[in-house]
């Protein structure tokens, strides 16, 4: 193989909020790719989801030109989330590039996410350039954030760049260093061709666009391809760059990365990892597949239903696509009695749970119906162990023999000022603490071996809250621990929402059960008739509250005049609410399941 000497591809990542999509924006001007006066914040973040929250959820690749020392190089960078539920888009972005840029907030120092994908990238064997940020903030802590850095990187202090993404400060030197230390990939153009797919999107005219990094060989415009785990033929219909809207160039080589209209349009035929052949070369020679993609593994499940029945097909489709460029989102059809048809979905965390089921609404109109999440958890009775993926699927009480539920690894990092505080929310998860460092002087990192459940609803933000943002989390699934939990449900008007139902230890049971109804009471919109709220656990009711009945003044036109015309009103309108409650139906509104399922 030789190497293309003038092209480096690399990413940029960090934990969440230390700059990534800032520091991106400045590479994008300072190499010109976006023209000044079209330049936004967060450039690279195209969903409203991603600037209304300040976070990058999607990786997004963009091709830059920029001349060095009186050479032109191409500069493949992909943006990559930072949130500890979008890890899997970091994972799949490593395997397309040669270098990483390590990037840490001088303010908040070393982070649970930077560890982790410092790990990641050290895995694939990239060349990473340490980069600390917000220099110019009055509470950075350059200094000590470089010398923590520079200890756990194993280099000296001096080659981490400092630089200010907001005010552009010392900008050229990450470029100088991607081009002076990442190597160039290398290429065979005359081998046959083998793409990568990292990510993937729809379009209903070209059918599924593939972004792909070319290994061997070259995709040419009309070539007709296959695609090695998808078994599906297609062609090139159209093939370019990211610049970083689409930009067709109609052939794409080694060591390039770029995207591939495929022309195929069923969903399901591409697969994030697969390889991309050239099918009258892959059918005279016998060509290996690259090596693909760990699966994700989904650890969090909830159910999704449309409240309108007919929109059961568009819930499909809208999840099809979505699968598209969000690989470690899971689905499958399932059907209930009460809720109708609809799909049990695994998400790899809340946070991924709220953005998929909020795209659905804005990006396909769709009011849903969520259940609350739960992890996955194997039961033992009288037919053997099975897996149960939702409460609604919880066997009866008296027919099971063991509980077991999963335990992850989760490692928490802490400013010692804010020590009391974190060991507090630790030591509430029924866990046990496994070992415990300092990084540097003023932070510590706690490692604790924790029940999955309890880590994966309201557990990041209380954390985040308690420490004013600066602790940070990162976890992985261990295996599968006896526990003695019940089933939790919650019943509307005497009616058994199943949305609402949980699995829970059953000595917290009258504890979340009093807090499930209490919330509910703040959520749910009042009715024409009073509403009974209550919750349960293997038929008993263990906590209640009640919704007030919307108020209407019927006596209001009235004055003066004998009291019994008022009196007969009163009665005609108590009457009236005792029927509605008999025959009337709770309908509860999409955003009560999401604010239900946030905890």
């Amino acid at each position: 193989m030789e190497e293309s000497s003038n092209i480096r591809n690399f990413l940029i990542t960090a934990h969440i909020d230390h700059g990534k999509s800032t520091l991106a924006d400045r590479l994008l001007e300072l190499t010109g790719t976006v023209a000044k006066d079209k330049m936004k914040a967060q450039y690279l973040d195209t969903m409203d989801l991603e600037r209304e929250r300040g976070i990058t959820i999607k990786m997004q690749p963009v091709r830059m030109d920029y001349n060095f020392q009186g050479k032109d190089y191409i500069l493949n960078l992909i943006d990559t989330p930072g949130h500890v539920d979008f890890s899997y888009e970091v994972s799949r972005s490593l395997a397309a590039v040669e270098g990483a840029i390590l990037l840490v907030d001088a303010s908040k120092g070393i982070q649970a996410q930077t560890l982790a994908n410092f790990e990641l990238a050290k895995k694939q064997n990239l060349t990473i350039i340490p980069v600390i940020n917000k220099i110019d903030m009055i509470n950075a802590r350059t200094e000590e954030t470089a010398e923590d850095l520079a200890n756990i990187l194993g280099i000296e202090k001096e080659k981490i760049i400092k630089i200010s993404a907001k005010l552009g400060t010392n900008i050229e030197k990450i470029l100088e260093a991607v081009i002076r230390d990442v190597p160039p990939p290398k290429v065979n153009i005359e081998k046959p061709l083998r793409a990568l797919i990292f990510d993937s999107d729809f379009e209903s005219f070209r059918g599924i666009l593939a972004y792909v990094r070319i290994i061997d060989g070259e995709a040419k415009t009309w070539d007709k391809i296959y695609l090695v785990a998808g078994k599906a033929d297609g062609q090139v219909k159209e093939s370019g760059y990211f610049k970083p809207q689409l930009m067709p160039t109609g052939i794409l080589r080694s060591g390039e990365i770029g995207y591939i209209a495929t022309g195929i349009k069923e969903p399901g035929k591409i697969n994030v990892g697969d390889t991309i052949l050239n099918l009258q070369q892959s059918e005279n020679t016998k060509i290996e597949p690259l090596e693909g993609y760990q699966e994700p593994r989904p650890v969090v499940f909830a159910s999704l239903y449309s409240q309108n029945p007919d929109d059961y097909d568009l819930l499909k489709e809208g999840l099809g696509k979505l699968k598209l460029n969000d690989y470690a989102l899971t689905y499958e059809p399932e059907m209930r009695a009460i809720l109708g048809r609809g799909f049990r979905c695994g998400f790899l965390g809340t946070l991924h749970a709220e953005i998929i089921s909020e795209r659905l609404h804005r990006e396909y109109g769709l009011e849903l119906v969520i259940s609350n999440p739960s992890v996955v958890f194997r039961v033992v009775d009288n037919k053997g162990e099975s897996t149960i993926y939702s409460p609604a699927d919880w066997p009866d009480f008296s027919l099971i023999k063991e509980i077991k539920e999963p335990w992850a690894r989760l490692e928490v990092i802490t400013p010692v000022s804010y020590l009391g505080d974190t060991l507090k929310i630790l030591e509430s998860l029924e866990g046990h603490q496994t070992d415990v460092k300092y990084i540097g002087t003023e932070k510590q990192l706690f490692v604790y071996e924790v029940p999955l459940r309890g880590i994966i609803v309201g557990f990041y933000d209380n954390l985040k809250s308690a420490t004013q943002g600066y602790a940070s989390m990162s976890y992985e699934i261990l295996d599968y621990r006896t526990a003695n939990l019940v089933k939790l449900e919650i019943l509307i008007a005497g009616e058994v929402e199943e949305a609402f139902s949980k699995i829970i230890p059953s000595n917290k049971a009258y504890q979340e059960g009093s807090r499930l109804v209490k919330k509910l009471k703040e959520t749910l919109p009042s009715q024409l008739f009073t509403v009974a709220l209550q919750a349960a656990v293997q038929g008993k009711i263990i906590a209640r509250e009640t919704l007030r009945a919307k108020g209407k003044d019927v006596i209001a036109p009235l004055y003066g005049g004998d009291y019994t015309r008022k009196k007969k009103l009163l009665e005609r309108q108590k009457k009236g609410k005792k029927e509605l409650r008999e025959r009337g139906q709770v309908r509860i509104p999409a955003e009560v399941f999401l604010k239900m399922f946030k905890g």
